[in-house]
């Protein structure tokens, strides 16, 4: 059966939290008088937050439970493929997103836009998540284009037809903007209230900052290249290639025409190795190309609005 809206909420050792949350969460959508649902997904949580999450009794929550903890993307990933809203609606578990700000999310969405990503613009967090935050908006704007003021921001709103298809994995959670962007939909973003954490501890860190960078060049590769990598290891051993035959066509011609010795000289070495560079990249474009094709087979590399 559908609904009009799902709330989707990943949640780690938040045994504090979880059920001041749905509270919050019931409250404001019994106000909006439309159909919805509440789905927790509890991230193999260590504390009593499993022990928490059993305790509500109301069958408009599902309550998903992890046998180990996945990650947030995971959670994310599991909560979206379980909605059956034509609305979801994304927030942490920790009580700093404000349900609050739902129905404003979902007011600027009748205007026509396909996601809305919350900005927290009053951001409540240390100085050091700020300063790593500010440093991976650079990074996003460069790679990716991102023109979002707040990738990081979990409370967001999606029609349901933006997470077709939709499989999150790494740390992706914060760059489903950018493969939604991708694809033609239309994203708005909106100021959101953020809250000071109360109970329990944050879990960002600097390993997943690294973790994220790698999946932000994963991501720029996949949206200019899963459909044609032969441009691009082509184009490189392209380049490598030639560079390496115009230094043995010099030396030949060094060798031939003016009888200097080229067999001990390193340029000889560098030569032979970019030829043999170009040669493998080219293979491995086929390769990829091949690869592609069959990923593809039965996926659509388009949107049709």
């Amino acid at each position: 059966m559908e609904l009009d809206i799902s709330v989707v909420i990943p949640a780690y050792n938040e045994e504090k939290n979880v059920l001041i949350l749905h509270k919050e969460i019931t409250s404001v959508l019994s106000n909006l008088k439309k159909s919805y649902e509440i789905i927790f997904v509890n991230d193999g949580s260590t504390d009593r937050t499993e022990e928490m999450l059993n305790r509500i009794k109301d069958n408009k929550t599902k309550i998903i439970h992890f046998r180990k903890n996945f990650g947030q993307t995971a959670a994310l990933d599991a909560g979206l493929k379980a909605s059956k809203g034509n609305v979801i609606v994304t927030m942490d578990g920790d009580l700093q997103n404000d349900p609050n700000d739902i129905p404003k999310l979902l007011s600027l969405m009748d205007k026509g836009y396909d996601i809305i990503a919350g900005w927290r613009y009053k951001r409540k967090d240390s100085l050091m998540i700020r300063f790593i935050s500010k440093g991976a908006k650079i990074l996003r704007r460069i790679l990716l284009n991102d023109k979002l003021h707040d990738s990081g921001c979990t409370l967001r709103a999606y029609k349901k037809e933006c997470i077709k298809d939709l499989n999150l994995y790494g740390e992706m959670h914060r760059f489903v903007h950018v493969i939604l962007r991708s694809k033609g939909f239309k994203i708005a973003q909106m100021k959101v209230n953020h809250r000071k954490r109360v109970f329990g501890k944050t879990k960002y860190n600097a390993s997943r900052s690294m973790k994220g960078f790698l999946d932000m060049l994963l991501l720029r590769f996949w949206m200019d290249f899963s459909t044609r990598p032969i441009h691009l290891f082509g184009g490189v051993g392209l380049a490598s290639g030639a560079a390496g035959f115009l230094i043995l066509l010099y030396l030949a011609y060094i060798r031939i025409f003016e009888s200097i010795p080229i067999g001990n000289r390193p340029l000889l070495s560098l030569g032979v190795l970019l030829m043999a560079i170009g040669v493998q990249f080219i293979i491995f474009g086929i390769l990829s190309d091949i690869l592609s094709k069959v990923y593809y087979k039965d996926k659509e590399n388009y949107s049709i609005k």
